[in-house]
């Protein structure tokens, strides 16, 4: 196995170019999940995938249908079997190829969707989340494969809806539960620190996504006229949104900690190794200060405690120049990020118990569910993260950090508790990679060194099992 590793290290290193060059042709689809005007390219990209799997060598390949976006299916056995080898390790490797919209797209230096290379980055939108990720796995893989059949058993589970919330994909699971089962699950939708701190992440928070909507009057109304008179919807909704939190940055719904997970002792001292300090923060945001719960330091508040914000409001007259409307309607966008044991569910039924309780009488209003995702906590020493501790140290020549993301990625829990398979959790996206903004970015050489490390993987989750 070592001559081969060898070999496929060799190989990764001498095509870097033509990973590069698969990377921005899946790039140059855009597969933007949460238009409808982008099915087409939604179903282009899993049209792709399906044929670079065919490419390195999958046995069987499918595009399953959901009741959404559709998933791209396939599986490579270990050795030269036709079928998986039932005494090597299974693992199922997660991505997701839909990315987010581009607005607003004139803050982009370049053409979101022409995969552009300066000061040694690789600017387009998917290049990090995740299209950068997903081809890493598969270069890697391929250079696996120029040295002599697989190691292991590789499945995959290339979904189209992870940035709308992967609505469909736990009844998804659930219905092609056989085609998943696997040892281990590979998702590397997390990121690092920074360059040189090849980073683990063990925890994820969960997401519970609510637009809430108010309505006072029939129409729009004269300000002048009848101000004083109506209620406005678009200030009854900013005092309730102001009532969410206390002076102290805490959430003000009932029962909202009553099932958070405290850290221990050991992990808080853990957590305060990283290099992730007030400063850090301050550079990544450009804010002028910090602000959070009171008690807990800025890693800790990340990654450990559980969020509600504000993603959006929208009322009355919000264009150029003056309107003395009184509005009819407020809307906002509201997210919560929870922790281990929060239950999405249950953190819906308080939003909803606090707006039934305090819309004023004046007006209705109403609650829609965008998605619900569970937290996910894993154990630091399992097999799959001693193999990526080992893979990760073997490249960077130092020992990974290990860090909870404030982030979320369903599919690790929905695995887990559905068919009972653990996911080990990386990538190599940076934290000043413009996630979900514009000019995305993926620097280039933190990514091939990327590509080695799964080969150390694959090569050391065949060795370890």
């Amino acid at each position: 196995m070592a001559d081969t590793r060898s070999t496929a290290l060799a190989f990764a290193a001498e095509n870097r170019a033509q990973f590069r060059s698969k990377l921005e042709e899946l790039i140059a689809i855009p597969s933007i999940s949460t238009d409808p005007e982008y099915h087409h390219a939604i179903e282009r990209a899993a049209g792709w995938l399906a044929d670079e799997l065919r490419r390195l060598g999958a046995t069987s390949v499918e595009i399953l249908p959901t009741a959404g976006k559709p998933i791209v299916w396939g599986e490579i056995p270990a050795g030269a079997a036709a079928t998986l080898d039932k005494n090597s390790p299974t693992i199922l490797v997660y991505g997701h190829y839909d990315v987010q919209p581009v607005d607003p797209v004139e803050l982009w230096h370049s053409e979101p969707f022409v995969a552009t290379e300066r000061d040694g980055a690789l600017y387009a939108r998917g290049a990090s989340d995740m299209k950068g990720q997903v081809m890493a796995t598969l270069s890697a893989l391929d250079a696996i494969r120029s040295a002599g059949p697989l190691p292991v058993n590789v499945r995959f589970l290339l979904e189209g809806e992870e940035e709308i919330g992967s609505p469909s994909l736990q009844k998804s699971i659930d219905q092609y539960a056989d085609r998943f089962a696997a040892d281990l699950c590979l998702n590397p939708d997390t990121g690092m620190i920074a360059p040189d701190l090849p980073t683990i992440t063990y925890g994820l928070r969960g997401l519970a996504y609510f637009e809430v909507r108010l309505r006072g009057p029939a129409h729009d109304l004269h300000s002048g006229i009848f101000g004083g008179a109506v209620e406005n919807p678009a200030h009854a909704l900013c005092d309730l949104i102001a009532g969410l939190h206390d002076e102290n940055g805490r959430v003000t719904l009932p029962g909202f900690y009553e099932r958070v997970r405290e850290l221990t002792a050991e992990e808080r001292d853990e957590l305060a190794r990283l290099p992730m300090d007030d400063e850090f923060y301050l550079k990544q945001t450009g804010a002028p200060r910090l602000y959070g719960e009171n008690g807990y330091t800025v890693t800790e508040r990340i990654g450990a405690r559980p969020t509600l914000e504000i993603n959006g409001i929208v009322s009355g007259f919000t264009g150029k120049g003056a309107k003395t409307v009184l509005p009819s309607t407020a809307m906002a966008k509201i997210s919560t990020r929870l922790v281990p044991d929060q239950d999405p569910g249950e953190v819906r039924d308080m939003l909803s118990a606090y707006f039934d309780a305090f819309v004023p009488p004046t007006m209705t209003h109403e609650i829609e569910v965008i998605s619900l995702g569970p937290p996910l906590i894993t154990e630091r020493d399992n097999r799959g993260n001693r193999a990526l501790a080992a893979a990760l140290e073997a490249v960077w020549g130092s020992k990974p950090m290990f860090k909870r993301e404030g982030g979320s990625v369903p599919v690790s829990t929905y695995l887990e508790r559905q068919l009972g398979v653990p996911s080990v959790l990386t990538g190599f996206g940076l934290p000043d990679d413009n996630l979900h903004a514009p000019n995305e970015k993926l620097d280039l050489p933190t990514w091939y060194r990327g590509i080695d490390a799964l080969i150390h993987f694959f090569y050391n989750v065949a060795a370890q099992w």
